[in-house]
Order: C-alpha cells, then structure tokens, then sequence
C-alpha cells in the first residue's frame, strides 16, 4: 500500500477502535478516538520511514520492529497504541499488496505476502484498504472483548519493568 492507504487505514482503525474501545456516541467516545488517532497514525506510517534509510519493506518492516513497538509501553509506560499502527501496516502490506514484507529481517530478506493484494498504484487499493481495516476492527473488537481489554492501564506494567530493572542494577 502506499502512504495514502496506510493514513487511510490509520484513521478509519481509530474511529472503529474508539468505538470498540468506548462504545456509544457520547463524549467518552469521542475523547477516546481522538487520544488514540495520533499514535495509531503515527504507527501506520512509521515503517514506511524505511524508504529514507535501508531497504524497504525489510528494514523496519519486520517482527523484530514490531516487538520493540509492543515492549515500548510495558517498558516506559506511554506510546501504547503505536504498536496496532506499525502492526496494521505489516498487515496492509501482506494482505493487500502484492508485494509482501520481509518479517524476519535481519535474518532473512524472503518477504512474505498473500495473493489477494494488489499493486499500490491500482485503482483497487482504496477498497481493499477499507476492507482490510474493517476485518482489523472485527478482530480487535474479538480480542477486547474475549481474550484481553485493549485499553490496559500500561502505567503500572512501567513501574513493575522498572522496579525489576532496578533490581538487577539497571
């Protein structure tokens, strides 16, 4: 996909995340999507930043990258919603481009990607974007409700990091 459809993606997500996250049409909903947009955004588009350094879709386009993404909040106890932008990206791009990306990169430069996307110029790549994003929705929707809440209070996972951290001396 290209940066359109990643800003695409990254909006849209928050508007359904905020939902899913503070459902109803009040005032709490509305204070949740726009908390999250800019970190989800922001995620969206971070790996792309690739194509200034490195190699793109290999350099930050990998599970190594995304780990750091998702360890970032336990650790320092903020940026908790960039991790569902950088892995909506990955997702875009292996299951809406032809393309791929390289998910065990550094180790490997093989990009693995699904036969169901299309080239990022296609005249296609909006609605296979809109449609992605509301499976993407779906599933966060099925995860915050049956398997674990989304909106984790991170604040306290830091401290614990922290106090482990301190004591080996860190």
């Amino acid at each position: 996909m290209n940066k359109r459809g990643h800003v695409l993606n990254g909006l849209l997500l928050s508007l359904g995340l905020g939902f899913v996250l503070e459902p109803g049409l009040n005032a709490a909903t509305a204070e949740m999507i726009a908390q999250i947009t800019v970190p989800v955004v922001l995620g969206a588009l971070f790996p792309d930043v690739d194509t200034a350094f490195g190699r793109h879709r290999k350099t930050l386009h990998s599970l190594p990258v995304l780990a750091v993404f998702i360890a970032y909040p336990i650790v320092f106890g903020n940026l908790q919603y960039v991790w569902i932008g950088v892995l909506t990206h990955y997702l875009l791009d292996v299951v809406g481009s032809r393309r791929g990306i390289a998910l065990f990169h550094p180790l490997s430069d093989r990009e693995y990607g699904m036969p169901t996307g299309v080239t990022t110029s296609s005249k296609y790549a909006d609605l296979v974007t809109v449609v992605i994003t509301a499976v993407e929705i779906a599933a966060f929707w099925a995860i915050n409700k049956y398997v674990v809440n989304l909106e984790l209070d991170l604040s306290a996972a830091a401290r614990t990091a922290s106090e482990a951290a301190a004591g080996f001396g860190l």
